[in-house]
């Protein structure tokens, strides 16, 4: 791995896919992960993800983190792209998701800034939301103290996301904004509280330097942190992978955004994605509304299903047989 500085990334892909898993099951006859389907066209969100990644800062500084049970369509999927894949020993929630690859990058690159994406997401168009890194990038220079977190405008009082609510007063122009709080995943009246106070969704997408989320880390996180600190002098080593298998042998689950964000929300600032249309895609009817917003029919609905201008998504869901809200 280079010893260079600049701007990394990193690519979350070690979700198991808990809330689409009945409905691909059905589409394809397998559990596969989302980050790993081709909904539309010929790339994975995974592919997608690490294609847009790699426009912003070059494929020898990603790292994408997988679940080692995934080792073999992950290592297919990415073959000819580059970058440093992680094998992560087991789910022990998306802090650890998050803070193992940091923990490589920060072992040989300290000073570096970090884009973390989550590679089951949809962005379109992409060459808007890469002009909104950029930008974030920018202002992460100016404000190395205050990491980056990217949120999109809500069009419904949705409890499956987390919650951005930003400082009062601050400057719609500015583009970024101090963040008062954040609460992940609340109870359907309070995500209406929060629409209307004007709450952004959490998209997960961050833009940091790695010794500022570190310490948010080793504050907030320090059983995690800790051993991540005692891991890192053997990375490189031969002993490496049968370090990280002890060290994530009883290591507690914890959360990143309940167990990071929701406790250190005023250190962050807020970059509202603006003009790009964003879905976590955690079930059939998002994207299936999602697609056929931007005029194109989802893979799992079949060539003959119907005309695109007259394909509905109640005619997609029954045509994988799954029932219609």
């Amino acid at each position: 791995m280079e010893q260079a500085g600049g701007t990394w990334s990193i690519v979350l892909a070690g979700g198991q896919g808990v809330r689409t898993r009945a409905f691909i099951d059905r589409w394809l006859g397998s559990q596969l992960p989302k980050q790993y389907c081709t909904f539309v066209g010929r790339r994975s969100l995974l592919q997608h993800t690490v294609d847009r990644a790699d426009r912003i800062s070059p494929a020898t500084k990603r790292l994408t983190i997988v679940a080692r049970d995934r080792h073999e369509v992950a290592v297919a999927q990415l073959a000819g792209r580059g970058g440093h894949l992680l094998f992560q020993p087991g789910n022990r929630g998306t802090a650890a998701g998050v803070f193992l690859p940091l923990s490589r990058i920060r072992a040989v690159d300290p000073a570096a800034t970090v884009v973390i994406y989550p590679a089951d997401h949809f962005v379109w168009p992409e060459q808007q939301f890469e002009h909104a890194i950029r930008q974030a990038i920018e202002a992460g220079h100016a404000a190395p103290d205050h990491p980056i977190l990217f949120g999109v405008v809500p069009d419904s009082a949705e409890g499956d996301y987390g919650w951005i609510v930003r400082m009062p007063g601050s400057a719609d122009c500015e583009t970024t904004r101090p963040i008062q709080r954040f609460r992940e995943k609340p109870a359907t009246s309070e995500a209406a509280t929060l629409l209307r106070a004007g709450g952004l969704w959490n998209t997960l997408v961050m833009v940091a330097r790695v010794e500022t989320l570190w310490e948010m880390g080793r504050q907030h996180l320090s059983d995690l942190v800790d051993r991540f600190d005692t891991w890192r002098p053997l990375i490189g080593t031969r002993h490496e992978a049968e370090a990280l298998d002890t060290l994530y042998g009883d290591m507690p689950v914890q959360d990143f955004s309940r167990d990071l964000l929701e406790r250190t929300a005023t250190q962050w600032r807020a970059f509202e994605l603006r003009d790009v249309l964003w879905s976590d895609w955690g079930r059939p009817e998002r994207i299936i509304q999602t697609l056929l917003t931007i005029g194109r029919v989802p893979a799992f609905c079949g060539r003959s299903s119907a005309d695109r201008s007259t394909l509905t998504g109640e005619a997609c869901l029954r045509s994988l047989e799954l029932p219609v809200a």
